[in-house]
């Protein structure tokens, strides 16, 4: 009986232990998660665009989205690129489910996210890049965008999300209606 007992002893102390463990995974697992780059808090520590159109350095604009993956997976290089640049470029970020930027939105002809806006330090769109880019590719860009010279991935297009039309497509410019050319996907 005591074989028994001592059995179950043992038994109940590794499951007490491997209790603990998976717990403190958890916590741990849940920290790591909190502690990652938003979308939300990159785009509240952003240039305002009125003050980088004015303040003489060159501008990287990004048009995003809350719910575009392809934003998601790029805001931890884009935060690690605004850390290296942040003194020499102003980071833009325009949320394009806010009405606010609906100007912005139809002169850059943003009809897909995230979508990139290079502006030279005179306040003139230089070049633009849609989709999911390597860091090694935004990386170059604002290199020659910093050097005034021609951007070696201007035209690169990679993984995008679709704007998505509202339920009224006649008052929604986002709605890619006949009065907004519109590429074929």
């Amino acid at each position: 009986m005591s074989e028994i007992v001592n059995a179950n002893r043992i038994r109940n102390t590794i499951i007490a232990f491997a209790a603990i463990a998976l717990s403190i995974a958890i916590f741990f697992g849940f920290q790591t998660q909190t502690g990652s780059v938003s979308l939300e808090a990159q785009a509240k520590e952003s240039t305002p665009i009125e003050v980088a159109m004015k303040n003489g350095k060159p501008t990287l604009t990004e048009f995003y989205a809350d719910w575009c993956t392809s934003c998601q997976a790029m805001a931890p290089e884009l935060a690690q690129l605004k850390q290296k640049y942040g003194d020499s470029v102003n980071f833009v970020m325009l949320n394009v489910d806010n009405n606010k930027w609906l100007p912005e939105i139809l002169r850059y002809r943003v009809d897909g996210i995230p979508h990139f806006v290079f502006i030279d330090d005179q306040g003139k769109a230089i070049a633009q890049t849609i989709g999911e880019q390597p860091p090694s590719v935004m990386e170059a860009n604002l290199n020659a965008l910093i050097d005034h010279e021609t951007l070696p991935y201007a035209a690169s297009t990679g993984q995008t999300s679709e704007l998505k039309p509202t339920n009224n497509p006649t008052t929604d410019p986002r709605s890619h209606s006949s009065q907004l050319p519109h590429a074929e996907v």
